[in-house]
């Protein structure tokens, strides 16, 4: 029975995050590993309520009060069990999910801190990797079917691991030169170091899954051909298609890029280091995209544009501002705009906003500055305010607010389009919703034989959802290829996060 008074006893405590100008100087994970003492203590403040809406809060359905007593009682072996029953990949989402689960904490409705949820999954995560190195779990008997699945990101791998345990043989092809998706060159070392991914494809390898890197696709093979040599095809191609402002005036200047170019080359940058192999941040035309003594404006307020911020910070950047177009959001939740256990609006600090840069709420870009050359060197912008009128969003600038910023170098992280248009689709017959996503019918099916999940799907989202959305299309493919028993699908296409109605 859990501790009913855990959350009397212990407040709210994370481990210590790095000092600042010591992780500033490396790529290395912001937090060190907590401490089974802090862990037990934490996990002691969950007490296992009635109805624990943390449940609902994670589209996974992890077993959260399972796990923690686990934890409380010192039994990790047992709470490695439980964790992973529901998650395939608890190392990825304890470093980079934001917690819905921990917003929907019933401690939230006395006025309490929520448990560390999130930290106490990657601690067990981690355990599980201390104490058997993610033994893996290979099918007894091959159901002799096989499939293919697009994308190698949290949705196409979890879906792969559950299809090749069900015995099904399955194979990941992925455009990239390494498999991840955005885990490898979209998340920087310093929330998501990538030995991690490594040990966990190392698992998958084990358990009879096969990649195929450098493979676009639509190009180096055709959908035709994936449908010949596979029962089934699974599109997990993500949502990359970043949003943009080619109204804005200046936007074709050198030095204004989309945030993703930026991270994927410091990713690369990074990778190729740890291979011994240095490499210069770099565009794929060569275009250098270091923040190295420049001048940097991130335009965007979300997690995106934090990790440009960290990213900046350690390429050695002269400053940087973050521009969003929302005015600063309250610090505690606002119980009539997004009642608990609602995801709330609430200012978020990121590790990256300890380490520098400024923020800027309430402003707009009304122009990217020429230096005379065709290269930016400022952005010029105005206060706003925003209104929704009709469902639509209206930003009107304040007269005689303008003023300009230096900038050398510019980021885009105001979100995502969905799914990239590529060759695939047209060959696989399915196309871009007015979302940008791909439609499925209420078996995962986009059209006969060929599944959607994720990203590609739901459109940019949170990691917990794409596994969650891999998971549950690798039952509907199980089912498809007449395998026998389920698969957990913990949600289904039409599942939405909790909303206040």
């Amino acid at each position: 029975m859990p501790d009913p008074n855990g959350f009397l006893r212990y407040d709210r405590r994370l481990p210590a995050r790095r000092p600042v100008p010591v992780r500033i100087s490396d790529w290395r994970e912001v937090y060190p590993p907590a401490g089974e003492e802090l862990i037990r203590e934490q996990a002691t403040r969950c007490m296992d309520c009635g109805i624990p809406f943390c449940h609902d809060g994670c589209p996974l359905g992890n077993r959260i009060p399972d796990w923690n007593d686990l934890v409380r009682t010192g039994n990790w072996d047992a709470a490695v069990d439980s964790l992973h029953a529901t998650n395939n990949f608890p190392e990825f989402t304890g470093r980079l999910c934001p917690a819905p689960c921990e917003a929907a904490c019933v401690l939230g409705l006395g006025g309490q801190q929520p448990v560390t949820i999130k930290q106490v999954e990657v601690e067990i995560a981690d355990a599980a990797v201390a104490r058997d190195g993610l033994r893996p779990r290979p099918a007894s008997a091959s159901t002799g079917r096989s499939v293919a699945v697009v994308g190698s990101g949290p949705a196409g791998l979890a879906a792969a691991q559950q299809l090749a345990r069900a015995g099904h043989t399955v194979t990941v092809y992925e455009r990239d030169d390494a498999i991840g998706g955005l885990l490898r060159y979209g998340i920087p070392d310093f929330k998501l170091e990538k030995q991690h991914i490594d040990k966990r494809l190392a698992q998958l390898t084990a358990e009879g899954v096969r990649f195929r890197t450098g493979v676009e696709v639509g190009v180096d093979v055709t959908a035709e051909q994936l449908r010949a040599e596979h029962d089934a095809v699974l599109l997990a191609c993500g949502a990359l298609q970043g949003r943009d402002t080619p109204e804005t005036p200046g936007r074709a200047l050198r030095g204004v890029h989309q945030a993703m170019a930026h991270l994927v080359a410091a990713n690369r940058v990074v990778a190729a280091a740890g291979d011994g192999k240095p490499a210069p941040a770099t565009l794929p035309d060569g275009t250098p995209i270091d923040a190295a003594g420049k001048h940097v404006v991130i335009i965007g307020g979300g997690d995106t544009a934090a990790d440009c911020l960290g990213v900046a910070h350690r390429q050695g950047a002269a400053g940087v501002h973050q521009l969003d177009l929302y005015p600063e959001p309250p610090t505690e939740r606002d119980a009539a705009r997004d009642p608990w256990p609602t995801w709330p609006w609430v200012l978020r600090n990121y590790p990256a906003h300890e380490e520098g840069g400024e923020r800027v709420f309430a402003v707009a870009v009304q122009e990217f500055v020429d230096d005379g050359t065709g290269q930016v060197r400022a952005v010029r912008i105005a206060e706003v305010t925003v209104e929704k009128v009709d469902g639509r969003r209206i930003v009107t600038a304040l007269p005689g607010s303008e003023r300009e910023i230096p900038a050398d170098l510019v980021l885009l992280a105001i979100g995502f389009e969905g799914t990239e248009e590529q060759p695939l689709l047209a060959q696989f017959g399915v196309i871009r919703n007015g979302r940008g996503a791909i439609d499925s019918r209420p078996d995962w099916q986009a059209t006969d034989g060929v599944f959607v999940a994720g990203d590609m799907h739901r459109g940019a989202s949170l990691i917990v959802w794409a596994i969650a959305e891999g998971r549950a299309a690798a039952a509907a493919i199980h089912t498809y290829l007449g395998g026998v028993g389920d698969l957990p699908a913990p949600v289904d296409p039409a599942r939405q996060p909790l909303a206040a109605r």
